[in-house]
C-alpha cells in the first residue's frame, strides 16, 4: 500500500496529529514506498520519514509505530535537522542536491543567517511565468547556498552549514526545479577543498589580491619587467609568444572594432597576469577534485582599485580560452562604484557603453556570463544589464538579506533594533576598513529619536544601510545581540519571508 491516493492536505493533517509538529505542506514528498517531510516544534525544524515495516530508515532519530492513511501500519522516524540527516536526504532525494547552472541566466541569494532560503524561493516562484503550453517556466536559476570563506569567518558558520541550511529550506518549500551552491571568493586551494567536500557546485576564484594596478600607469620598462616575471610555466607561453598572438588582434564590437596594440597587451598582462596564473592553478586543482562531475567556475576581479578596461578583458578572455579554463562567468571591475547595499554610483550611460563592450567580449571568447558582484540593490542598472546582456548574466547578492532581517527586527522588536544600530555605529569605523563604502555616521537617519513605527524605514537610508551592512559580522558575533537577533527572526519567520519576497522580486523582475 502506498500514499499516492491520499491528498497532501489529508497527509499533513494526519502527520500533524501523529507527530505534534507544525507540518510544512510543501515538503511532503512520496518517494517509492516512503514519505518524507519536515515540520516544526516551536522554532526547531524536525525531519520525518514514514517507511516500510522492517526497513531501516535513512534518518537518524526516534521511531514510533503509526497507522498511515491508505498505507497500513508503518514506522515513523523523526530526526533533527542536522548534518547527518541532511546528507542522508541528499543521498535519497536527487532534487535536494545542489547542481551546476552552466550558462543558464542565474542569481545568487547569499544567506548569512541560514534561514532566508524560503523567502528567496518565494521570490523566484513569484517571477516565474507560464509558457504557451501552460507550463511553468523559471527564467532565473537560483544559487541558494552562497557564502565566501571571509563571510564564514565573520558569521561563525562552516561551508557545510551553508549548504545544509539551504537544503533544509529547499525541502521545506518543496522546490524541485534545481538550485546551486556558490563557494564565493576562494583565495587558496585549501578553500576549494573544504567547499568541494561540503557539496558546493559553483566555485568563484578570487585572485584580486594579485591584480597589479600599477601596470596601468608605470613606464614601459617597468611593465616589461613585470611581464617577464610572470609564471610562464603555468601560463604555457612567453612574453614573445604573447605579443605575437595578441598584438594586432581586432575584435568586432558591432558598431565599431577595437585592435590591441603591443602596449595594450603588455600592460594587460602586467596587471592581470599574476591573477590569471593563480586562477589557472586553482582551476586545475578544482578540475582534479571534480573529475568527470560537472561544476561551475567563475573568475572574479571585481574588488580591485581600478576598472577592467575593454583591452584588459580581451586579454583575460583570450587567455582563459587558450588555457582551457572553463569559466561560466567572469566578474570584472566595472566602471562606477558598486558599494555594499546601495544603488549604483556613477554615470549610467557610461556603464551601458562599458557593459555592452564587456558582453561582446564574453560572447566572443566564451560565451560566458558577466557576473554582477555586490549586485544587491543596484536597481538603476538592472534594466541596462538585462537588455544588453540577454541570458549572459549572473546576479550576485548577499548582505541585502541581512538588512531585511534587521528591518524585520525593527517591525517585531524596535528596542532590539535600536541596540543593533547603536552597536553598529560603534563598530563602523573599524569594520568599514574591509570594504569600499562611503557612508557617514553623522548623515544617518535620526534613528534615536524616531518613533517605533517608523524605525524600519531607516533601512531605506543610504548611510544607515551601509553602516548596518558592513558591521554584520560584529553584530552576529556579539554574545549579547546574536541570541535575541536569531530568536526574533525564527519566531517571526513569516514576517521575514514576507519582506524577503517583496525585496527580491525587485531584484529578479528586471531579468525575467
Amino acid at each position: 500500500m502506498t500514499f499516492a491516493s491520499v491528498s497532501t492536505e489529508a497527509l499533513c493533517s494526519w502527520l500533524a496529529e501523529a507527530t505534534s509538529l507544525d507540518i510544512h505542506a510543501a515538503s511532503v514528498t512520496i518517494d517509492g514506498n516512503d514519505l518524507f517531510f519536515v515540520g516544526r516544534r516551536g522554532v526547531d525544524l524536525v525531519a520525518g520519514q514514514v517507511h516500510a515495516p522492517g526497513s531501516i530508515p535513512i534518518l537518524w532519530g526516534r521511531t514510533q509505530a503509526v497507522t498511515a492513511p491508505d498505507a497500513g501500519h508503518r514506522p515513523l522516524t523523526l530526526g533533527e535537522a542536522d548534518p547527518v540527516n541532511a546528507a542522508a536526504l541528499r543521498d535519497r532525494l536527487a532534487w535536494l542536491r545542489p547542481m551546476p547552472c552552466q550558462l543558464a541566466k542565474s542569481a545568487g541569494t547569499g544567506d548569512r543567517l541560514g534561514i532566508a532560503t524560503p523567502g528567496h524561493i518565494g521570490a523566484f516562484e513569484a517571477v516565474a511565468r507560464t509558457d504557451a503550453d501552460g507550463q511553468t517556466v523559471h527564467p532565473l536559476f537560483p544559487i541558494l547556498a552562497q557564502q565566501s570563506i571571509r563571510e564564514n569567518d565573520r558569521t561563525g558558520r562552516t561551508p557545510q552549514e551553508v549548504v545544509d541550511d539551504a537544503m533544509w529550506g529547499v525541502l521545506q518549500c518543496g522546490w524541485q526545479h534545481g538550485y546551486g551552491a556558490d563557494a564565493d571568493h576562494l583565495k587558496e586551494p585549501a578553500d576549494i577543498d573544504v567547499c568541494h567536500a561540503a557539496g558546493f557546485t559553483f566555485f568563484t576564484i578570487d585572485p584580486g589580491d594579485r591584480v597589479d594596478d600599477e601596470a596601468n600607469t608605470c613606464d614601459m620598462a617597468t611593465v616589461q619587467h613585470k611581464v617577464a616575471a610572470l609564471d610562464w610555466a603555468v601560463l604555457d607561453s612567453s612574453p614573445t609568444d604573447l605579443c605575437e598572438r595578441l598584438a594586432g588582434l581586432s575584435l568586432d564590437l558591432g558598431d565599431r572594432s577595437v585592435t590591441l596594440s603591443e602596449e595594450d597587451v603588455l600592460r594587460a598582462a602586467g596587471k592581470y597576469g599574476p591573477s590569471l596564473s593563480h586562477t589557472v592553478r586553482m582551476a586545475r586543482h578544482l578540475a582534479d577534485l571534480c573529475g568527470d562531475t560537472p561544476y561551475d567556475l567563475e573568475m572574479s576581479v571585481d574588488e580591485t582599485a581600478t576598472i577592467t578596461s575593454l583591452t584588459e578583458h580581451i586579454y583575460i578572455g583570450a587567455e582563459l580560452r587558450r588555457l582551457d579554463v572553463p569559466v561560466v562567468s567572469l566578474a570584472p571591475r566595472y566602471t562606477g562604484m558598486f558599494e555594499k547595499g546601495v544603488d549604483f554610483i556613477g554615470d549610467l550611460d557610461e556603464f551601458a557603453r562599458s557593459w555592452a563592450d564587456h558582453i561582446a567580449v564574453s560572447r566572443h571568447f566564451g560565451p560566458y556570463k558577466l557576473s554582477l558582484h555586490s549586485g544587491s540593490d543596484k536597481f538603476s542598472i538592472y534594466p541596462i544589464a538585462a537588455e544588453l546582456g540577454g541570458d549572459l548574466i549572473h546576479l550576485k547578492t548577499a548582505g541585502t538579506s541581512y538588512l531585511e532581517a534587521v528591518r524585520t527586527i525593527g517591525h517585531l522588536d524596535p528596542d532590539l533594533m535600536r541596540s543593533i544600530l547603536a552597536f553598529a555605529v560603534d563598530r563602523y569605523p573599524e569594520d568599514r576598513q574591509a570594504y569600499h563604502v562611503s557612508a557617514e555616521l553623522d548623515r544617518m537617519d535620526p534613528w534615536r529619536t524616531m518613533a517605533d513605527r517608523d524605525l524600519p524605514s531607516v533601512l531605506n537610508d543610504f548611510h544607515t544601510r551601509q553602516v548596518l551592512h558592513v558591521t554584520f559580522g560584529s553584530v552576529l558575533n556579539d554574545p549579547e545581540l546574536r541570541p535575541p537577533f536569531m530568536a526574533t527572526l525564527r519566531s517571526g519567520a513569516a514576517k521575514y519571508n514576507e519582506l524577503l519576497i517583496s525585496h527580491f522580486i525587485k531584484h529578479l523582475q528586471p531579468f525575467v
